[in-house]
């Protein structure tokens, strides 16, 4: 039905317009000259890096079981959900900011360049023109097709189920935020979420975990401060920032 065929062509438009982004973020970035070691990196650079190496791992599993089905979901999931709407949506900030050679950006870039590696292959036997056509863009013509090659071996990362236990706590505390930033805007106090402040009245445990995101905190919640009280309050206060916008990032700041 064309009910059907509308739904797959909004699937297919979110992972194309997610395959724009890397692309077009990675125009300037050259691996051999640019990369940061995996060591080095930010810390939700090799996050990223950890997630699509267990989608990898996850769809070269379902392929080997020829469940092509299995094989969209995740790819339509991973687009969607762990990028667009999660690590993308926080990279935005660094990426457009940040100055072009420094090791904030080229970190993020490193990471998103061994993302594009690897799901550019990953989606080569269900999206074959889309994965050859960014094949094209992404090599600079310099190779000959993506199917004469195998899976990205994507870089190890140190304590990657530690790291990723870490990130999924983080991610459910970060889901209830931005429901309530959202209700803050629905209320009309706020525009974008970048003139909120956080203040977490934590339990120690909480606080330390909290706290040990450090500054990198409020980027990941997309505020402009994030401060962490170990009081025992077991609330969150999300308010309108009193302060000014900067015309540069768009933060708000004393």
């Amino acid at each position: 039905s064309n009910e059907i065929l509308k739904r797959v062509v909004e699937s297919y438009r979110r992972i194309r317009n997610t395959l724009r982004f890397l692309l077009a973020n990675t125009s300037d970035f050259d691996i051999d000259r640019h990369a940061v070691p995996v060591e080095s990196m930010v810390e939700i650079d090799r996050y990223a890096i950890a997630l699509t190496a267990r989608l990898q791992e996850e769809m070269a599993a379902d392929y080997g079981r020829y469940q092509f089905h299995l094989v969209t979901q995740r790819l339509q999931t991973f687009c969607s959900e762990d990028l667009g709407a999660f690590y993308l949506d926080i990279l935005k900030d660094r990426l457009y900011t940040a100055a072009p050679g420094s090791h904030a950006r080229r970190s993020a870039q490193t990471a998103l360049w061994h993302v594009t590696s690897s799901l550019v292959r990953l989606m080569a036997p269900i999206l074959s023109f889309t994965a050859e056509e960014l094949w094209q863009v992404f090599n600079g013509g310099k190779d000959q097709s993506v199917f004469l090659h195998t899976w990205h071996a994507l870089p190890a990362v140190q304590d990657a189920p530690a790291l990723m236990a870490r990130w999924e706590r983080m991610r459910t505390i970060r889901a209830d935020i931005r429901k309530q930033l959202e209700e803050l805007r629905t209320a009309g106090k706020i525009g974008s979420s970048l003139a909120a402040e956080v203040d977490f009245h934590a339990d120690p445990e909480l606080a330390a975990f909290l706290a040990g995101f450090g500054e990198d905190l409020r980027f990941v919640l997309l505020t402009s401060a994030a401060r962490v009280h170990a009081d025992g309050g077991g609330r969150v206060e999300v308010t309108p920032s009193t302060h000014a916008k900067c015309e540069r990032c768009w933060h708000y700041r004393a």
